[in-house]
């Protein structure tokens, strides 16, 4: 990821309650963006849609005491879709091209994510491309426990 993207990503404010995903626009947050472990996701005309994320990086902390990242089978997914652009029906292409990209990468492995419960729209979506829960959890989030959903997509 470019830091002119991680820039902007970094200033993404999202409505409540999906504000737990909106960053704060700090050099902290940019860093972050621009680990390695992201890549821009761009619509036809060029113009920035949202990000992909694998690794430590689309890990949420809680899922280590859950046991959710023992298995190595998996690549850990995350993904953020420009907050303009969610609850338009865009997700499922979004979920899809996101999933496409990991394929290509990691093909051998199944893919996990990440999402919390209270995010039905989403929960939804991710069943769509294929994706199953297989457990919840809680995760400090702003300070504040949090519910999160464990689903896995073995075939893509």
């Amino acid at each position: 990821m470019k830091r002119e993207d991680a820039v902007v990503i970094a200033t993404w404010r999202y409505p409540e309650p999906y504000d737990l995903y909106s960053m704060d626009g700090s050099e902290e947050d940019i860093a972050d963006l621009m680990n390695g472990d992201y890549v821009s996701a761009r619509d036809a005309e060029g113009s920035l849609i949202g990000f992909y994320c694998t690794g430590i990086s689309a890990r949420v902390p809680g899922g280590y005491d859950a046991g959710i990242y023992e298995e190595d089978s998996l690549v850990d997914f995350g993904l953020g879709m420009k907050p303009e652009l969610t609850g338009q029906g865009h997700g499922i292409r979004f979920v899809e091209e996101g999933i496409a990209y990991v394929k290509r990468s990691l093909p051998e492995k199944g893919i996990r994510l990440v999402v919390a419960t209270f995010n039905q729209r989403a929960i939804r979506t991710y069943e769509n491309a294929g994706f199953k829960q297989t457990c919840v959890f809680t995760s400090p989030v702003h300070g504040q426990e949090t519910e999160f959903a464990c689903m896995i997509q073995r075939e893509g």
